[in-house]
């Protein structure tokens, strides 16, 4: 098969209504799967952050687990909101050590 007939075959594949209408399919589905992150990050960060403002106080692994595992990406994947408002008061709260064996 010689060159020119290769580049045809290939330039026929990504013109073909088909091979795009596949492309959008997987797109919209990562949408789905990001909306339903955020979504899941959301509820978490709310979750947790309304419990430890209750409290009136935070470990530094609680900090650090809501933080940087669940806050830091979920701002990354462009959530905002009403979650970086309950991170903005548990940042206020005083943190204790943690206490494991209690």
């Amino acid at each position: 098969m010689n060159t020119q007939m290769l580049i045809t075959i290939i330039c026929s594949v990504i013109a073909s209504s088909g091979f795009w209408a596949f492309i959008t399919k997987l797109s919209e589905k990562k949408d789905v799967r990001t909306k339903m992150l955020i979504g899941l990050g959301h509820d978490r960060i709310m979750y947790l952050g309304m419990k430890y403002i209750e409290r009136g106080e935070i470990t530094q692994s609680e900090y650090e687990n809501l933080h940087t595992y669940l806050y830091e990406p979920y701002k990354d994947m462009g959530g905002n909101g009403s979650a970086k408002r309950v991170m903005a008061e548990v940042d206020k709260l005083r943190i204790v050590p943690d206490t494991y064996g209690d």
